[in-house]
């Protein structure tokens, strides 16, 4: 049977790279950093790294790494269970609690990753006489999460308010609503409105759920995100988030939301209820990131300088950047070959980026996403400023 399976798997293979879509995985080795080592996938070397999720540098900080080696001693590897049977320590609990009181929410519940938190939210608080309103641009885990549900599913235009009052009143005889959103959107480095949106869910009595990954931990003047930066803590009902970018890059997610909607994630949410517990060692590490976030303001600001300056720096270049001030800075190609290409020519001269394409984006909107990091020195930002400049001028021709 799986001859005839092959060849097909083969051809549509061979389609993505024709099309310039295949993403070949390029491999490190060295922690997670400003700088890593190439090894394979590409130039072998040292390079800048501009792709990484790592908005604060924390993935290879000292205490953090310190704090991993010391929870290996006390609580050992992995837990080899889920969390109802035998799987929760002490380490877990307090983990939640410190998220709820950093978040201002009143309970919190870990997943094994934000994608499998995303997963288990809609199919356990909505049922067929529900509706879910989600934003056209939400991630992947998202739109998953929400295919899982029974609920009547809306969806409004990016950041488009007008069009989700529209599907506000076209869902007024739904049981529940449920908005939905991106805090920072991944793709374009977009905030949502979340006091406007919060303003039409008051207004039309609907729940309000943030996936908040890319700014827990640097956005707000505290870190604690989109909801912070808005002014809206206690009208969010749902945080969705990660570990594993700014709160020290490694797994995990979490749902921090009212007491009543967790306590129900830990009775009914299936990845929850059957994947195993978050690793201790993460659980610790995580409670160190959340001690060195009460005393980030330096990083934060450092951050901020650094996308500043990239921003600035590569519009005077003559390159299209999609506008705000978000450490995502996504720089505008179209053409998803293209994108690769000039990925491949940035390695080369030693700034490692990735090209994004359909279907992580849309049919000629290719881009090259730029991601800044407080680890980044201001020679390193202009570094890769210069490297965007040659790489044009060798791809033009």
């Amino acid at each position: 049977m799986f001859a005839s399976v092959r060849d097909d798997l083969r051809a549509t293979l061979d389609e993505i790279r024709e099309a310039g879509l295949f993403k070949p995985e390029r491999v490190i080795g060295t922690p997670q950093s400003a700088s890593v080592h190439v090894t394979a996938g590409g130039t072998p070397g040292d390079v800048l790294n501009f792709c990484a999720n790592n908005y604060l540098g924390l993935a290879d900080h000292p205490e953090v790494v310190a704090a991993a080696k010391d929870a290996l001693d006390r609580w050992g590897y992995g837990m080899a269970s889920v969390r109802f049977i035998c799987g929760t320590q002490d380490v877990h609990k307090e983990l939640e609690a410190r998220l709820s009181a950093f978040l201002g929410q009143e309970d919190t519940i870990l997943y094994s990753s934000c994608f499998d938190a995303n997963g288990g939210v809609f199919e356990t608080l909505l049922g067929a006489e529900d509706a879910v309103i989600s934003d056209a641009l939400n991630h992947a885990s998202i739109i998953d999460g929400i295919r899982l549900s029974k609920a009547r599913r809306h969806r409004y235009a990016n950041r488009d308010l007008a069009d989700l009052e529209k599907q506000l009143q076209d869902t007024q005889d739904a049981r529940r609503r449920l908005i939905v959103t991106d805090g920072v959107f991944s793709m374009d480095g977009y905030v949502a409105p979340l006091r406007e949106i919060c303003d039409l869910a008051d207004r039309y009595d609907a729940m309000v759920m943030v996936d908040d990954s890319h700014a827990v931990g640097f956005v707000g003047p505290g870190g604690r995100g989109t909801p912070e930066l808005h002014g809206v803590m206690d009208r969010v009902d749902i945080i969705t988030g990660t570990l594993g970018k700014a709160l020290g890059g490694a797994s995990g997610g979490y749902v921090a939301a009212r007491a009543e909607i967790v306590a129900l994630l830990r009775q009914r949410s299936r990845p929850y209820l059957f994947s195993n517990s978050l690793a201790p060692v993460i659980a610790a590490a995580s409670l160190k990131v959340l001690d060195l976030l009460e005393s980030a303001g330096d990083l934060r600001e450092k951050l901020r300088a650094n996308t500043e300056l990239f921003r600035t720096s590569m519009t005077e270049a003559g390159f299209e950047i999609l506008p705000g001030d978000h450490a995502i800075a996504p720089v505008m190609i179209g053409d998803a070959a293209e994108a690769g290409r000039m990925a491949e020519l940035l390695l080369e001269r030693g700034v490692y980026v990735i090209g994004f394409s359909y279907p992580v984006v849309p049919l000629g909107a290719a881009r090259i996403r730029v991601q800044l990091s407080a680890a980044h020195s201001t020679a390193d930002v202009e570094r890769a400023v210069a490297a965007f400049v040659d790489a044009r001028k060798e791809l033009k021709g």
